[in-house]
């Protein structure tokens, strides 16, 4: 059976499943583009307040098949830059969404799979887990922004380690590390992920947007730039319809019923 991504409504919540669950859900082609596709529905779909990316069966995403990888070596250079840009596509979409998208991770996480959960928002692993950057042991080097994303949260010692050696680092460790946001039971990172996300949805969706968008490009701006985007939004969101319901629920003492 080929990959394919599925896409399902849970309440509010759009959920994507990598399903190849013979390969652990290695990515395709037209797995990749069929999660850019809905990536850029969801922005403009007020009916979806949360992405929550998965895998089908025991594991979250083991990266990139290796049979495809020796056919497109066959065909030549081409074709492997061309399957890196859209991978690159997707790991874009995921990181500039302007809904929160949640990685739920059973099971392995390898390679691209890693680089797909460290590009999402928040990742819920179960906590038998186990992410690893793989590349080392076929004589490959990473992709799918996997380094630069865990550049900004781990020295450059330790990263340099994971790299090269490739060894399988746990959910624990990366929660310690400040990577994995939650660690939940094993069989019940998704229904976390679902929990988390219906959080989520009960909050303004403008003011989620802005803090997403704000954390995004906090790393390459000065303390000044920031200043003025955060005044920029501060003032943006406080207009907001969603910023008078805010203020008078919390002044009302009720709960607030954001749109």
């Amino acid at each position: 059976m080929p990959a394919e991504l599925l896409t399902e409504r849970v309440g509010t919540t759009l959920v994507l499943t990598l399903s190849d669950p013979a390969t652990r859900n290695t990515l395709s082609r037209e797995v990749i583009a069929a999660g850019i596709e809905s990536l850029d529905r969801v922005g403009a779909d007020a009916g979806v307040r949360c992405v929550l990316l998965r895998g089908a069966g025991d594991h979250f995403c083991a990266g990139g098949n290796l049979q495809g990888l020796l056919e497109r070596r066959r065909a030549g250079p081409p074709a492997q830059v061309a399957m890196l840009e859209h991978l690159n596509q997707f790991v874009d979409a995921l990181r500039t969404c302007p809904k929160p998208v949640i990685a739920a991770v059973e099971g392995a996480a390898a390679g691209a799979g890693f680089s797909l959960a460290l590009a999402c928002d928040l990742i819920v692993a179960a906590d038998d887990a186990r992410f690893i950057l793989s590349y080392g042991r076929i004589g490959l080097s990473p992709d799918g922004g996997a380094t630069w994303a865990l550049s900004q949260a781990l020295p450059r010692a330790l990263l340099q380690q994971l790299v090269w050696l490739g060894e399988p680092v746990t959910a624990q460790q990366l929660h310690g590390w400040g990577i994995v946001g939650r660690v939940a039971d094993r069989g019940q990172a998704v229904s976390e992920a679902l929990r988390l996300a219906e959080r989520l949805a009960a909050m303004a969706p403008n003011a989620i947007a802005s803090g997403k968008e704000l954390v995004r490009e906090a790393p390459d701006r000065t303390l000044s730039v920031q200043l003025d985007a955060e005044r920029d939004h501060f003032v943006e969101n406080l207009f907001h319809a969603n910023g008078a319901e805010g203020l008078n629920a919390f002044l009302e003492k009720r709960a607030p019923k954001f749109r």
